[in-house]
């Protein structure tokens, strides 16, 4: 599954550093109070059994994403780590001051109040980001993509030159997202490797910028039936050695064990202990449909979450691909609204499933080389809808440079029914 370009959506903001200050834990600061997300419905539980990295995660989460106040190693250099956090919050105040000033009341004036607060989102990389942004309501995140979560253990066992290295090598593979909105396949790929985990590390910079903080972090696998088996540590450590497997030919194999494929993690309001618990879970996968079809517990899994929330951007029009049409009729079958780029599935195939489109911004034709019916396809629904202005960039940017953006609604006006979790 070749996936090229994967776009973000953080704004613009590449900063220099300042010079070095005394380390201190960076302050948990939450979003202003024009962009907080809308208090959740209902509480997650917290998973019961597994082997819980809460301790790791509460590391990586001051380490890594700058935020809660776990203390450092005397092993780390607390220069380094000050320093990649200045970096950070260079980057977190214009995403939130800017980017979530203009993407939060778009979607709080749009979005229908009675949506599923169950989230999925196919082709998702580490991109928590956007779907917190997207549906702040949600109470569960489901992020499916090629790139395996990581494992959170390596944390602990730095010295100070190989800290600097891995932060430098975060920053390396993150910088895109802040400076030019977009982050390559290379990238995605290249966190894979090396002493911190990539994905878990895109992740708690979501949580941080959105104003929240983990509390636990455990491992699963899918069983036959789709439901979820947390691994347990003797499960865990029968698994070392054993490397996760690439899920697509061209990607780099990762270089930690096949137990740290699939992440959950649960997470909370920033300083709050007694706020309501939500949860992200990742979800590594090839979603074409041969992948699909040998492994039908990913689709079984997601069709138990009944109604849902869908989104998706920067998915290299996989969704327009004769090969990706399981994955398609998972989301037409189910989703209740769905945002997205012009990646997302074919008009011809949502109106058929009962779906109107909203359309925003422009689009001329697609970013990547696509297939050129479905291109027609959106073309024709954007020359049909009065001009609707997008001031801010969701996923690919149209052939001509401009933001676009679909909602897609229920073509009847019947009322949309949350699925108990």
């Amino acid at each position: 599954m070749k996936r090229g370009l994967v776009v973000s959506v953080l704004f613009l903001g590449a900063c220099a550093r300042e010079a070095a200050a005394p380390a201190q834990a960076a302050p948990a600061q939450a979003p202003p109070a024009s962009v907080q997300a809308a208090p959740p419905k209902a509480p997650i539980p917290l998973p019961e059994g597994g082997a819980d990295f809460s301790a790791e995660v509460r590391l990586l989460f001051r380490v890594v994403a700058c935020g809660g106040s776990e203390p450092l190693s005397e092993s780390f250099d607390a220069a380094v780590v000050d320093e990649h956090c200045r970096w950070l919050q260079e980057r977190i105040d214009p995403y939130r001051n800017d980017y979530l000033a203009r993407l939060t009341p778009f979607f709080a004036a749009r979005l229908p109040a009675d949506l599923p607060t169950t989230v999925v989102y196919p082709f998702g990389g580490g991109d928590l980001l956007t779907a917190l942004a997207t549906y702040p309501a949600g109470l569960e995140y489901t992020t499916l993509s090629l790139e395996h979560a990581g494992d959170p253990r390596r944390i602990k066992g730095l010295d100070a030159a190989r800290l600097r290295t891995s932060l430098l090598e975060v920053e390396k593979r993150t910088k895109g997202l802040f400076a030019y909105a977009e982050s390559t396949s290379e990238n995605m790929m290249q966190l894979q490797r090396g002493d911190l985990p990539g994905q878990i590390a895109f992740f708690l910079v979501a949580l941080r910028a959105h104003g929240y903080e983990p509390v636990g972090l455990r491992y699963f696998r899918l069983e036959p039936s789709g439901s979820v088996h947390y691994l347990s540590a003797e499960e865990i450590a029968a698994e070392e050695g054993k490397y996760a497997r690439k899920l697509n030919a061209n990607w780099v194999s990762p270089d930690f064990g096949e137990a740290f494929s699939n992440s959950e993690l649960t997470f909370r309001k920033a300083g709050d202990k007694d706020a309501p618990l939500r949860v992200h879970r990742h979800i590594a996968a090839n979603l074409a449909d041969a992948h699909l079809k040998a492994e039908p517990w990913i689709l079984l899994h997601l069709e138990a979450k009944g109604k849902i929330s869908a989104m998706t951007k920067a998915a290299s029009y996989l969704l327009w691909a004769e090969g990706f049409a399981r994955i398609g009729k998972y989301l037409v079958d189910h989703m209740a609204f769905m945002v997205s780029d012009s990646t997302g599935v074919p008009p011809s195939v949502a109106m058929k499933a009962g779906f109107a489109l909203e359309t925003y911004g422009r689009f001329e034709g697609p970013f990547l080389a696509a297939r050129k019916s479905v291109a027609d396809e959106y073309r024709k629904v954007w020359s049909e809808q009065p001009a609707r202005e997008l001031n801010f960039r969701y996923g690919y940017p149209d052939s001509s440079k401009s933001n676009h953006l679909v909602l897609w609604k229920p073509a009847s006006p019947t009322a949309v029914a949350e699925t108990p979790h």
